[in-house]
């Protein structure tokens, strides 16, 4: 079946100097941030793509970040139990809000609670009010990490994948279990639900990527296996469409967000692609470029041209 886009690289950026584990959104729809194993956290800009700039420095590696729109703020999940707060107006952290000592691997943000939901190393699920900038509640669900979160975008429930390969479906509010899915033989790693609402997307150390459907108590809708090694982040096209995944197998993977069906492999030997793990994507909407970040210390910037999507 022939393709309906064509891929391109459109740039390779370097400036970090460690594993770049983690990509978020930026104010602008033409910019993002990025993080790592360095320490650093560094804004980006698609349109003059050389210049990176370097927004915040901490001490340990950054596994999260998440942008809050509404103050203008990035989240910086540090592994040095701290959760730092930085107000990218001033330029300055306006809070570094006292955490357990471990990994933050997640942060999702709800803007009516103005509540921020972190993944945490040592297996609790943290809260932490915005408005307070305090530790509101944190749940211990598992004797291991917590890896991945996802909120659902209309109904109050959240997705939590852990690394004992469950996911948690629980009722926001009071962080009550709804559903448990167990199919999974590995960590789950990333978790995403579909724009709609309609289906969770789940990708785990097991490679597959399983598809559960949120308007049927979750039953699964699909598994497919996706990669060659661990399924390490799934991410949405800016008007729904598609989604991609990328992998410790080097590549990343474009899939018909309708059918579930693969329409594109980007990897090392096609399309010059990534050495090492892809650790996480951003699609941007500006001009529907897909970024994706890699152990290989670099960040490639690819142009998805489509042809009937």
């Amino acid at each position: 079946m022939a393709s309906p886009f064509q891929v391109q690289k459109i740039t390779t950026l370097t400036g970090h100097r460690d594993c770049v584990y983690t990509l978020e959104r930026a104010p602008e729809t033409h910019k993002f941030f990025s993080a790592g194993a360095d320490g650093m956290v560094a804004l980006w800009d698609l349109t003059q793509p050389e210049h990176g700039e370097l927004v915040a420095k901490v001490s340990s590696s950054v596994y999260a970040l998440k942008y809050v729109e509404e103050r203008n703020w990035l989240l910086i999940g540090h592994n040095h139990n701290s959760l730092e707060v930085l107000d990218l107006s001033a330029k300055a952290i306006v809070k570094t809000i006292p955490l357990p000592s471990a990994a933050i691997f997640d942060i999702q943000y709800c803007w009516e609670t103005q509540r921020a939901y972190l993944a945490l190393g040592d297996g609790t699920l943290q809260i932490i009010d915005l408005e307070k900038l305090e530790v509101q509640q944190a749940v211990r669900l598992s004797e291991k990490s917590v890896r991945c979160l996802a909120l659902h975008p209309t109904k109050p429930e959240l997705a939590v994948g852990l690394s004992d390969n469950r996911i948690l479906v629980l009722e926001t509010s009071a962080l009550r279990g709804k559903h448990v899915l167990e199919n999974h033989t590995g960590s789950v790693f990333t978790l995403a639900y579909t724009p709609d609402g309609n289906y969770l997307l789940s990708g785990s150390r097991d490679a597959h990527l399983r598809v559960w459907d949120a308007e049927n108590e979750y039953r699964e809708h699909a598994s497919i296996i996706a990669h060659l090694f661990t399924l390490n982040h799934i991410t949405f096209s800016p008007n729904g469409r598609l989604f991609a995944t990328c992998s410790m197998d080097k590549s990343v993977k474009v899939w018909d967000a309708q059918s579930f069906k693969l329409l594109k492999v980007i990897d090392k030997a096609r399309h010059a692609g990534h050495g090492t793990s892809v650790n996480k994507l951003f699609w941007s909407a500006h001009w529907n470029q897909l970024v994706s970040c890699s152990d290989d210390r670099s960040i490639a910037v690819w142009a998805l041209t489509l042809k009937e999507i």
